[in-house]
């Protein structure tokens, strides 16, 4: 599969068909943007609870997400300190294939990328730095994004 340095994607299981993807090659895992994730236990194991804001700029679709927690690791943020964040396991939707992936939660606020995907989610992909978004949009992610087209402006 080839991939552009930034993509649409989705995140079925959170009910979010599209969000905008930065590829990163340089980094290994890949994160989602997560405000106050805090951890909860049910029914005895280990989750995390955090705030899944998709859209940049934007309170829109902000939903209440609770998954299990896989682990807390010390990660390099993008200004090269190390910090302790929050690991999920969840499905990625990248074209017509979903795959598995881990993913830190992290607060990307000033980012313009709402998720980053690293080189685990990347096993088997091509990525071509020149272009972008050569996976298009599947017919979900066009009917979901004329949707929030549409509320944003009310």
């Amino acid at each position: 599969m080839k991939l552009g340095w930034r993509e649409w994607v989705g995140i079925p299981e959170m009910g979010l068909p599209a969000i905008k993807a930065k590829i990163d090659t340089g980094a290994k895992t890949s994160s989602l943007h997560a405000l106050d994730p805090e951890p909860c236990t049910i029914e005895g194991v280990p989750h995390v609870r955090f705030i899944l804001m998709p859209v940049q700029r934007s309170l829109a679709l902000g939903r209440d997400i609770v998954a299990p927690l896989v682990d807390k690791r010390s990660v390099k943020n993008s200004g090269g300190e190390g910090e302790e964040r929050f690991v999920i396991s969840l499905i990625l939707a990248l074209g017509d294939v979903e795959k598995e992936i881990e993913v830190t939660l992290a607060n990307r606020r000033d980012m313009k990328f709402r998720m980053l995907l690293g080189r685990q989610a990347l096993e088997g992909c091509l990525i071509d730095p020149a272009q972008s978004y050569l996976l298009g949009k599947t017919q979900e992610q066009k009917q979901f994004l004329r949707q929030l087209s549409k509320d944003l402006l009310w």
